[in-house]
C-alpha cells in the first residue's frame, strides 16, 4: 500500500468509526454529515471525495464488518467443519461453543458495531450481520440433521431470536462475562441439564 493508498485508507477508516459511534447514540436519520466529519476530524469536501452520500458510507462500514468477521471465523472453519461432517448424529448437537466462540469472540471485540446494528437494525443492514450466524453456524448443522431446507427458515428464526436475545442483552452490560460463559448458556438454552453453566464456572 502506497503512501495515497494508506492515507485514503485511514480516513475512510475514522469516517466509518465516526459513523458508528454516533449510532451508538442516535439513529441514521438524525446524523448530518457535519456531524459525521466533526466526529472524524475531517472536513466536507473530504467526505464527498469519498462518497456521495451517507448510505455510502454505512454500506462501505458494514462490507468492513463482514470481511473482519470472516477473517475470524476462518481461523476455526476447516477444524468446525471436520467436526460437523465427521460427528454421528448421536453426537451431534445444534448449538454448541466449538460454533459459536469465534462467532461471540468477534462481536465481543466489536461491541460498538452491534450495539449500533441493535439500535439501528435497518440502516445497519441487521438481517445481513445475522446472515453470518446463519452461514457458518445453523444452516451446516441443519443440513447434517436433515432438515428439509424448505423448513430451515423457521428453525434459523427460532434460534436466531433467541441468540440474539442473549447477545443484546450480553451487549447491555458492555459483553462483561467470558465468551465461554455466553457460549455456555446459549448452549444450556438449547439442551438444558447438560451442566455447561456449572462447569463453565468451575462448580
Amino acid at each position: 500500500m502506497n503512501k495515497c493508498e494508506s492515507k485514503y485508507f485511514n480516513t475512510a477508516l475514522c469516517m466509518d468509526e465516526a459513523l458508528i459511534a454516533l449510532l451508538e447514540v442516535k439513529d441514521l436519520q438524525y446524523i448530518t454529515i457535519k456531524e459525521i466529519c466533526e466526529k472524524a476530524g475531517v472536513n466536507r469536501s473530504t467526505f464527498y471525495l469519498h462518497y456521495e452520500t451517507i448510505a455510502d458510507l454505512v454500506n462501505e462500514a458494514m462490507e468492513s464488518v463482514d470481511t473482519r468477521f470472516q477473517s475470524y471465523f476462518a481461523q476455526d472453519t476447516k477444524t468446525i467443519w471436520d467436526k460437523i461432517n465427521g460427528d454421528e448424529l448421536k453426537d451431534l448437537v445444534l448449538i454448541t461453543g466449538d460454533y459459536l466462540k469465534p462467532y461471540l469472540q468477534f462481536i465481543s471485540d466489536n461491541k460498538k458495531v452491534y450495539r449500533a446494528a441493535f439500535r439501528n437494525p435497518n440502516s445497519m443492514q441487521a438481517n445481513e450481520r445475522y446472515g453470518n450466524l446463519k452461514k457458518y453456524v445453523l444452516q451446516p448443522i441443519l443440513k447434517k440433521f436433515k432438515v428439509p431446507s424448505a423448513f430451515w427458515k423457521y428453525y434459523i428464526a427460532y434460534y436466531i431470536e433467541g441468540i440474539m436475545a442473549i447477545i443484546k442483552e450480553w451487549l447491555n452490560h458492555d459483553c462483561s462475562d467470558t465468551v465461554e460463559t455466553i457460549a455456555a448458556i446459549i448452549e444450556e438454552c438449547v439442551r438444558p441439564t447438560n451442566g455447561t453453566i456449572e462447569s463453565t464456572y468451575g462448580e
